[in-house]
């Protein structure tokens, strides 16, 4: 049972990716054998491809912390050969073998059953990225956000989270502010439903100050940073942002207690990689059912030949929306 697999190796020198022939029987114990027909491309794939120390420690390493496709074999009896199903999370091409392989090995309570209203290529689109949208917008909801009290922050708005997360608050009835760095985007999130095009430099004034003007009923922050210190300085009274990006910085320079004591803010924190799998399960059929939305528009196909190019691209930002990777035509 061979079957192809991109290959990391860490030389002397730095990275280097391959195509190899792999055997199943390479692949580590678990409940569920699956044959990958697509994945995804996401931040922290670039960062298990280029040696990122708290991502991936061993190498050679095959990454993708997504995948979707069809049972092989199982040995739990929530799963039989010939279903369809998606992993996403817990180690999966982290340290385990992940989707940018053709098979995958993992554990049953890794594996979410497709929903009615998904199939693979559909699910791979929304990926990781896209699920950490809904979950950062779910946990908003649950805190009372309220779509006639003014405009939802989006950060990062031109990569995978921050895309669909414009689309999903659009849906959603939301009026949608979206920061971007990249200006020639500025039409293709005013189609996903952003009513406003904010720079980056915009979203970074004012950083010296203790607070800002109440402006956002609620955000999403994908990069961290100056930009998320000044969402929280800017939320209205009794407001949230949910954070779940890294992208420019760990850190929240600027921020003080002010905003959280005189405001009675929110800083929700977001993640969707430990999350336990029956909450993983009921949000991913809301994303196939009541929250389906047409990410065609912000959705590019690419094959395993093409990740390193991608790869690269992505750790310079230079990657709009989501590139979902068809793994079974390598």
């Amino acid at each position: 049972m061979a079957f192809k697999a991109f290959w990391v190796e860490k030389g002397d020198t730095g990275f280097s990716y391959t195509m190899v022939d792999r055997e199943v029987g390479d692949l580590p114990p678990g409940d569920v054998l699956i044959d990958v027909a697509y994945s995804s491309l996401n931040y922290k794939d670039a960062l298990s491809a280029t040696g990122n120390p708290g991502v991936t420690r061993k190498f050679p390493h095959t990454p993708g912390i997504d995948a979707a496709g069809t049972v092989v074999e199982s040995g739990s009896a929530d799963f039989a050969a010939g279903d369809a199903v998606l992993v996403m999370g817990y180690d999966l091409g982290m340290n385990t073998p992940g989707g940018y392989g053709q098979r995958i090995r993992v554990p049953a309570d890794w594996v979410v059953r497709m929903p009615a209203g998904l199939d693979a290529y559909s699910s791979m689109v929304l990926g990781t990225a896209g699920f950490t949208a809904a979950l950062a917008v779910e946990k908003l909801l649950v805190m009372g956000l309220d779509a006639n009290a003014g405009e939802v922050l989006v950060t990062g708005a031109s990569g995978g989270v921050g895309t669909v997360a414009v689309a999903l608050l659009a849906k959603l009835g939301y009026q949608v502010a979206a920061v971007t760095g990249k200006a020639d985007k500025a039409a293709a999130l005013q189609a996903l439903g952003a009513t406003t095009i904010l720079s980056r430099e915009e979203a970074e004034a004012g950083a010296e100050r203790p607070l800002l003007a109440e402006r956002w009923a609620g955000a999403v922050d994908t990069v961290g940073g100056v930009i998320l210190g000044n969402a929280i300085k800017s939320l209205k009274h009794s407001a949230s942002v949910a954070a779940c990006g890294l992208a420019a910085s760990p850190e929240i320079p600027g921020t003080t207690v002010l905003p959280f004591i005189l405001r009675h803010v929110n800083l929700l924190g977001i993640d969707s990689v430990e999350l336990p799998i029956a909450h993983k399960r009921a949000l991913w059929e809301k994303l196939g059912g009541e929250w389906t939305m047409d990410l065609s528009p912000v959705a590019e196909t690419i094959g395993l030949a093409d990740l390193p190019d991608a790869i690269a691209s992505i750790l310079k930002g230079g990657v709009f929306g989501r590139k979902v990777v068809d793994v079974g035509a390598a």
